[in-house]
């Protein structure tokens, strides 16, 4: 495989005309003949720069409104062609074409397109390149003799080993810029079958949950300080597309550099408070190793954030905060009083907030999300995927909202619409607590949490001794069934009001009895929210 090849001739067709000007004139500068398409060559031409139109190396017009203007045998023979092959060279020679070395394309902005609301089904279809990753991938094929550019950003480095080489680009350079272009394509290509995948079906059967193959494209974003643990590397990869505000995509106010467990639970914490109407009311969540140890719901944040706090001190030390409104400078009061946290993450930070956090600590995290959406209307077509070895598991995103009056009253008093009010907020912090989980909740607050426990039993032990004496007239949320009244006994001995769990036991009558028997409040959910 040859190294260094000289560059003679090269196409460019360009959408985005970024310093195209001054990378022609440094090709020209090396006396390279340039080949150019529709508004790309009378750019070039404008500038003073000889042209040669394809339409003349093809002998064939534009047609088709453009559709059809590269796709040519003399185009793709001589970016295809081996110039090592004599069967190759007599083929070209035979039929007239000519070497192409070096050509320059970025594909049209389908992803830009489609990310309007208003852009059309035709309008994105005709955002769909054809002859731009045909010679992409024509000439990343052939990178042993042909120089393929894909972005403004790449025009120095070839111009400058050029300049090096009398006009000469190395074996290297190729392959490294043939990468570059089989990504470009790659990608492009999964943004349109991501497209055409989310348009509704022409019929119900064409319907489907789960494709047989799921193509996933993530950017890298940041390379992090360390993975999980300080000998394990890690990075941030953001989802093309993707629009809900998250921390992934957050803009950091201030603060040392992220690790990947900052920003796991940093994650988690915002989907807590996400739960929660943040033009209803007041959320704050403190998240400590990806689990709730404070939550609460007020009229004001400011409250909000000192009840999510006192849930449970000892545990929120270092953790991480969010809050679903604008973090402001009463708020900011209250956080500067507490020992110390290692992520703030909010919609936004008002200045007097921002400063005085600042002032206070020095390497805290401060996290600006934008506003953020009400619960029903969360990107529901976004999948959730987890890892394991030699495979992905992918399930919907547990986005379903919570509505007291639509469970079922088993046992006990009636509720309250106070009593409702409780017990939602306790289902809502139960399903962002690993399995098994139970949680105390009293005052609109999260008072005791277990979590991440074996068997259920010893999830109620940790809640209620979390919560202490104020565990009296609490109330009691599980993730999942009692398989016996084992639980639901503890939880009574402990003095709660009311218990809401899925039900569905063998056994759901001994749980009925011993609330019917005590008069605490029992309803069914009849949905599990288990989270691993």
């Amino acid at each position: 495989m040859p190294d260094l090849i000289p560059i003679k001739r090269a196409l460019i067709s360009v959408s985005d005309k970024t310093d195209l000007v001054g990378f022609a004139r440094r090709l020209a500068d090396h006396d390279v003949r340039l080949i150019s398409t529709g508004g790309t060559a009378r750019a070039l031409a404008e500038a003073g720069l000889d042209v040669i139109r394809v339409e003349e190396v093809t002998g064939f017009p534009e047609m088709m409104d453009g559709r059809v203007k590269t796709l040519h045998p003399k185009i793709h023979g001589g970016l295809l062609g081996r110039r090592d092959q004599p069967d190759h060279v007599t083929a070209m020679e035979q039929h007239g074409m000519e070497p192409i070395d070096l050509v320059c394309v970025n594909l049209y902005p389908f992803e830009e397109t489609v990310g309007r609301p208003e852009t059309t089904d035709e309008e994105a279809i005709e955002q769909i390149d054809i002859g731009g990753p045909s010679m992409v991938r024509s000439a990343a094929k052939n990178h042993s003799f042909v120089t393929v550019v894909t972005d403004p950003s790449q025009y120095q480095a070839i111009t400058d080993e050029m300049d090096a080489n009398d006009g000469e680009t190395s074996l290297a350079l190729r392959k490294r810029l043939a990468t570059a272009a089989f990504t470009l394509t790659a990608g492009y290509d999964l943004a349109i079958s991501s497209w055409m995948s989310t348009s509704p079906p022409e019929t119900p059967s064409e319907q489907s949950e789960f494709g047989k193959t799921i193509l996933l494209r993530y950017t890298r974003s940041a390379v992090l300080r360390y993975g999980e643990n300080p000998h394990q590397d890690g990075a941030l990869y953001l989802q093309t597309g993707a629009k809900e505000p998250a921390v992934s995509r957050a803009q950091q106010k201030h603060g040392k550099g992220l690790s990947f467990c900052n920003l796991y639970d940093a994650d988690g914490a915002l989907e807590l408070v996400k739960e929660i109407d943040p033009s209803m009311q007041a959320a704050a969540a403190v998240i400590k190793h990806a689990n709730p140890c404070g939550f609460a719901v007020a009229d004001d944040l400011p409250d909000a954030f000192s009840n999510a706090y006192a849930g449970d001190p000892l545990a929120a030390y270092g953790g991480i905060l969010a809050c679903n409104q604008t973090i402001e400078h009463e708020t900011a009061i209250r956080i500067v009083e507490v020992q110390g946290l290692d992520v703030i993450i909010a919609p936004a930070f008002g200045p007097d907030a921002l400063d005085l956090l600042t002032k206070r600590w020095k390497n805290t995290r401060l996290l600006e999300v934008g506003p953020l959406p009400s619960p029903t209307q969360r990107e529901l077509g976004e999948v959730d995927h987890k890892r394991i070895t030699g495979g992905l598991l992918l399930q919907q995103r547990d986005l379903v909202t919570f509505d007291a009056s639509s469970w079922e009253h088993r046992a006990g008093p009636a509720p309250t619409d106070e009593d409702c009010a409780e017990l939602r907020l306790a289902m809502i912090t139960v399903k962002h607590l690993k399995s098994n989980a139970v949680c105390l909740v009293k005052g609109q607050m999260l008072i005791g949490a277990g979590a991440g426990q074996m068997d259920r039993v010893a999830s109620c032990r940790i809640a209620v001794e979390k919560a202490g004496d104020r565990a009296r007239h609490a109330f009691a949320a599980s993730d999942g069934l009692f398989p016996f009244r084992d639980g639901p006994d503890h939880l009574i001995a402990a003095g709660v009001k009311g218990i809401v769990q899925p039900g569905g036991s063998k056994r759901d009558d001994e749980t009925i009895q011993a609330c019917n028997d005590t008069e605490v409040t029992l309803l069914f959910t009849g949905r599990r929210h288990f989270r691993h």
